[in-house]
């Protein structure tokens, strides 16, 4: 088969770019690749959504399918260290590409081909489906491994997109490592496979036609009310909910240190002073 020409190409700083083609008749892959491993940078976050936007207002309704050019990584997360010390990273760069996904007056598709980590593992949850590659690659939050929280709309979109707590409950608090075969199980994906697998789903799910009353983006919008409410918060509210959760938080551990010192010093006598 020749290569198929594409729509359009922007370009992601440095280095990359998402390239978009149509494989068949208002579908829409859209490409990705910004080495070394699709960190979610603000770059990457701005030209993903023009690339969702060029499609929604210059082509027909139909369905956009998202994978990378990169064999190993479907994303790798956000860019951490530039996360955690950049003013409105999340609420200017990350928030609006998921809200974007998450709203989107079409159908998505997460064509996993690699691992997704954290933030990247998220974007592809931002999606209506996901179908992922039964050979290689995994799904994983592993916050817990280097120490990070999960911000509200974070954790918010497995909340309501997980059919089970224990899923949820494995995936936080373990770091676990899913498998696709397993993420199938577990209903985290909804395929496993590569185009050819993608195409079949979107055909047999009738997919191409979704999109074309003008109600789709509206019902997610309402579905997700939750989690588009979080994304939507404005960036000096989300870190007053931080503050206020923190400072909660500290003053409890305070308050129980303080019990067992009372207790410590009450010649360990098993009972609490009160």
């Amino acid at each position: 088969m020749p290569p198929i020409p594409p729509l359009f190409a922007l370009s992601i700083e440095p280095s990359g770019s998402i390239i978009c083609t149509q494989p068949t008749s208002k579908v829409y892959l859209l490409t990705f690749q910004s080495p070394p491993d699709n960190r979610t940078t603000p770059s990457f976050c701005k030209t993903f959504s023009l690339a969702l936007d060029i499609i929604e207002h210059k082509y027909p309704r139909g369905v956009v399918v998202t994978t990378s050019a990169i064999g190993k990584f479907y994303s790798n997360g956000l860019d951490y260290e530039n996360a955690i010390k950049t003013k409105g990273y999340m609420q200017e760069n990350v928030y609006p590409l998921w809200r974007r996904l998450l709203t989107y007056p079409m159908p998505t598709i997460a064509l996993i081909n690699g691992h997704a980590f954290a933030a990247g593992f998220m974007t592809a949850m931002f999606h209506d489906y996901r179908i992922m590659n039964p050979h290689k690659g995994f799904l994983c939050l592993n916050e817990l491994e280097f120490g990070a929280f999960l911000k509200p709309p974070m954790a918010s979109i497995f909340r309501q997109k997980l059919p089970r707590p224990e899923t949820y409950r494995t995936m936080v608090l373990e770091s676990k490592r899913f498998k696709a075969l397993e993420a199938l199980r577990e209903e985290i994906i909804d395929g496993v496979g590569g185009w050819e697998e993608t195409k079949i789903f979107i055909e047999e799910s009738k997919l191409v036609g979704r999109g074309e009353s003008g109600a789709y983006g509206r019902l997610k919008e309402e579905m997700w009310r939750e989690t588009v409410a979080l994304l939507d918060q404005d960036e000096k509210a989300a870190q007053d909910y931080e503050d206020g959760r923190a400072t909660a938080s500290t003053a409890r551990a305070e308050a129980a240190l303080n019990i067992v010192q009372a207790w410590e010093k009450d010649g360990w006598s098993g009972r609490p002073k009160l």
